[in-house]
């Protein structure tokens, strides 16, 4: 049974046509002590019938250490966003969802698939300037909790 509804789907269908490059989810997951890892991979499985542009992986966080290291994954349920381009090449957004994305979250990751995607991310030209003038690396987290 589908979590989003059919009217969901095709506003979903709609949206992702902006997009103009494939994107791919790492989907970090493992098969024991993770109680939410089913319903985040229930989830994620109604994206790619939407658009032809999103594709899910699954890493097994125990069994792919490396490649969970890679992307800066140390518990389950995660995913990392990667754009591809023409050739299959992925390029780490540097994006990260850490927990289900449900409720709001999932609206938040919606819009990151759209960014990622090749949407317009709608900021103004004198933020554009800022962001370009930082020099140093910059973590930023946001943190929600469902109430």
């Amino acid at each position: 049974m589908a979590l989003l509804s059919p009217a969901d789907q095709e506003k979903l269908r709609d949206s992702f046509k902006e997009m103009t490059a494939n994107v791919r989810l790492l989907f970090f997951t493992q098969t024991v002590g993770c109680e939410t890892c089913l319903q985040t991979r229930q989830i994620l499985d109604e994206l790619p019938p939407l658009s032809g542009r999103i594709s899910v992986e699954e890493v097994n966080l125990v069994l792919e250490k490396d490649k969970a290291a890679q992307y800066g994954i140390d518990r389950v349920p995660a995913i990392a966003l990667l754009s591809q381009d023409g050739e299959g090449q992925g390029h780490d957004s540097r994006i990260r969802f850490l927990g289900t994305p449900a409720g709001y979250e999932f609206i938040s990751l919606v819009h990151a698939i759209m960014l990622v995607g090749g949407r317009a991310s709608g900021l103004t030209e004198e933020n554009r300037q800022r962001i370009a003038s930082v020099d140093k690396p910059v973590t930023m987290q946001v943190f929600t909790t469902p109430t």
